[in-house]
C-alpha cells in the first residue's frame, strides 16, 4: 500500500479557492514555501478531495470506491437533490487529469481510509454503508484491494457524522499511530479504540483533541490529527486553541525528519474538515 509519506504531489479541488478563498491565500503560503507541487482537479463541486478520488494502492493502481454517503441523504427530496448536487464526479475529473482507476462496486469515503505499508485503519461505518455485503466477506475483498495483510475497524466515533477514521488516527509507522486525547466524557470511545489497536499490536501515542466547545455537531476545530503529511513535509491546521503549540511540539518531536508547518483552519473546520479532508494526495 502506498503511504501519505510517499506522496508528492498533491490536488485541491478547484472550487476551494472560490469557497474559502481567505483560508486558501493562507494555505498556499506554505505550500510555495516547502515546495509542494500542487494542481487543482476541475469541475468538483466540493472541497472534500480525499473522499471521493480513488485510493492509490500503487504508482499506477488507483481504486475508485463508489461516493454516495448516507450523510449527503435527507428524506426530503428537496433537501437530499440539494445535497446530490454538491456529488463531484470523480470518473470525469480522472479522465480530465489521465488517471485510469479500477472500478469497485463498495461503497467508501476517502476520508475513512487511514494506511501504513501493510495496514489500513477504518471505521464501522464501512458495514453500515454496505449492508448486502457479508462483513467478513467484505474484509477479505478490502485487504485484496488495497494490497494490505491487516485491516483493523475501529468503532464510529459517536459525535463524528461522517465516520471517517481520518478524524480519530493517523499512522505515525508501521506498528504506531496517533489517536484522539479524549476527555473522561468519551471514556466508552477511547477504550474501545484502544482495544481495536492492542488486538492488532499497534501502539498509540495520544495527540490534543479540542473540539468540546463547537457550538454545531460538524465543526472539526480542535481535530488536529486531520493533518495533511506528504514527503518530508506536515502541514497540521491549528485553530487559535492552547492546545495549537502543544500539538505541533508534538509533531515535531515525533517526525524530526519532516518540515511541520501550521495553517490557521477555523473557517475550512466550521464546516466539517480540516487539512486531510481537502488534499487528494498521491506519488507521480
Amino acid at each position: 500500500m502506498l503511504t501519505d509519506s510517499q506522496t508528492n504531489l498533491l490536488y485541491l479541488a478547484d472550487c476551494l479557492p472560490k469557497l474559502f478563498p481567505n483560508f486558501f491565500k493562507d494555505f498556499e503560503k506554505p505550500l510555495v514555501e516547502l515546495s509542494i507541487n500542487y494542481k487543482f482537479l476541475p469541475g468538483t463541486k466540493d472541497v472534500w478531495a480525499v473522499d471521493y478520488m480513488p485510493i492509490q494502492v500503487a504508482k499506477d493502481k488507483f481504486i475508485q470506491f463508489v461516493y454516495d454517503p448516507d450523510y449527503l441523504h435527507e428524506k426530503d427530496p428537496e433537501k437530499d437533490k440539494i445535497w446530490q448536487e454538491t456529488i463531484s464526479a470523480p470518473d470525469s475529473i480522472c479522465k480530465s487529469i489521465g488517471i485510469k482507476t479500477i472500478k469497485s462496486k463498495i461503497k467508501i469515503d476517502g476520508g475513512n481510509v487511514i494506511r501504513s505499508a501493510n495496514k489500513v485503519i477504518m471505521t464501522n461505518k464501512v458495514f453500515a454503508e454496505n449492508p448486502d455485503i457479508d462483513e467478513k466477506h467484505l474484509v477479505n475483498e478490502l485487504k485484496a484491494l488495497f494490497d494490505v495483510d491487516t485491516l483493523v475497524i475501529l468503532p464510529q466515533d459517536p459525535t463524528d457524522f461522517t465516520g471517517h477514521s481520518d478524524g480519530m488516527v493517523r499512522f505515525i509507522d508501521e506498528n504506531r499511530v496517533f489517536i484522539n486525547k479524549y476527555r473522561t466524557e468519551d471514556i466508552q470511545t477511547e477504550r474501545a479504540v484502544k482495544d481495536c489497536l492492542y488486538n492488532a499490536n499497534i501502539e498509540w501515542i495520544e495527540i490534543p483533541y479540542n473540539p468540546y466547545d463547537n457550538k454545531s455537531d460538524i465543526d472539526a476545530n480542535g481535530v488536529y490529527i486531520n493533518y495533511l503529511q506528504m514527503k518530508d513535509v506536515i502541514i497540521m491546521p491549528v485553530f487559535g486553541l492552547r492546545d495549537d503549540d502543544i500539538a505541533a511540539k508534538q509533531l515535531e518531536n515525533v517526525f524530526p525528519d519532516k518540515a511541520v508547518r501550521t495553517i490557521e483552519s477555523s473557517q475550512l473546520a466550521r464546516d466539517g474538515g480540516v487539512l486531510n479532508c481537502i488534499s487528494w494526495n498521491i506519488y507521480a
